[in-house]
């Protein structure tokens, strides 16, 4: 009878349990000594990402060689992009079955896209080369992590504070939004902000407003180099960060051009997917910032 019941259980957790969400991290994931356990396994993408970018993904990996490259938005992103994606190549092999869901914070969007097929390894490595490229390139902008007051109200402050200058740029739980700005602006927003009840303003270590209107020329650009490409339809659904919904039919090249200057509907994304009855979570990466957020939707099942 005990047995019977064990197997009663299993079963029923494995119907609950029967879909699985990719989330892929972004830019704030990277840190030195990621995907040393990747590297040895993948020689041919290895090698493939080192012709394309003219350095070692793995010294800049392992070592930060050249020095201070890996917090470089230009050499974060491709490394990033490298890592995650042959994390999910790792977790391909292992299991031998592809998601139900995927989804992707900023950059990690390109990792998603890579697991359900709309481009291929090396295309992917040359797009997200190019968007670092032209992000790196903005400066003059700041960002903070406002944690403690949801988008409507902290809207509502930069309003009444007469800040029209800052756009909110993540939206990734329901008490932690990231805003961008000039960095001109950032002691008054973060004393507004304080000042209306957040618990922390913390600035974050970018190069610049990602995000926000402040990246509209490198938009431009971004749009003007994905004009050559040619996509395919995801074979599995891809939550954009632009609309909190499913990659349509032929929507990637908009979707990406528009993420540079849209924000992150990070807390949107999550609510959509649990919206699928019996869905986990499972962080594709490095790190586990996206697991962390996790925690602040309290339904949703998180597999480690």
């Amino acid at each position: 009878m005990t047995t019977l019941i064990g197997l009663h259980m299993i079963a029923a957790n494995a119907f609950f349990f029967a879909m699985i969400a990719y989330l892929f991290p972004g830019q704030g994931s990277q840190h030195v000594g990621m995907g040393k356990d990747l590297f040895a396994l993948f020689p041919r993408e290895l090698a493939a990402a080192q012709a394309l970018l003219g350095y070692s993904v793995e010294e800049l990996c392992l070592r930060d060689s050249p020095p201070g490259a890996l917090q470089n938005t230009a050499f974060t992103q491709p490394a990033l992009f490298v890592v995650s994606g042959l994390t999910y190549l790792k977790r391909l092999r292992e299991t031998g079955r592809q998601p139900d869901f995927a989804a992707g914070h900023s950059l990690g969007e390109y990792t998603a896209l890579f697991a359900a097929g709309v481009f291929d390894f090396q295309t992917g490595l040359q797009l997200v080369q190019r968007r670092g490229a032209l992000m790196a390139r903005v400066s003059g902008g700041a960002m903070a992590a406002v944690i403690g007051l949801g988008s409507d109200r902290i809207a509502k402050v930069l309003a009444a504070e007469h800040l029209e200058s800052v756009d909110i740029a993540n939206m990734n739980s329901p008490d932690q939004i990231v805003v961008s700005m000039l960095k001109a602006d950032l002691d008054q927003v973060q004393s507004a902000l304080v000042r209306a009840g957040a618990r922390a303003v913390i600035p974050l270590n970018v190069s610049g407003a990602f995000h926000s209107r402040y990246m509209a020329e490198a938009r431009r650009e971004f749009e003007v180099f994905l004009q050559p490409y040619s996509f395919a339809e995801p074979r599995f659904p891809v939550i954009s960060n632009v609309e909190a919904r499913p990659y349509g039919r032929a929507e990637a090249k908009r979707l990406l051009a528009e993420q540079i200057t849209c924000p992150v509907r990070w807390s949107d994304t999550i609510r959509y997917l649990m919206t699928h009855p019996g869905i986990s979570f499972e962080e594709i990466g490095p790190g586990a910032v996206l697991t962390g957020l996790l925690k602040k939707f309290p339904a949703a099942p998180v597999r480690t």
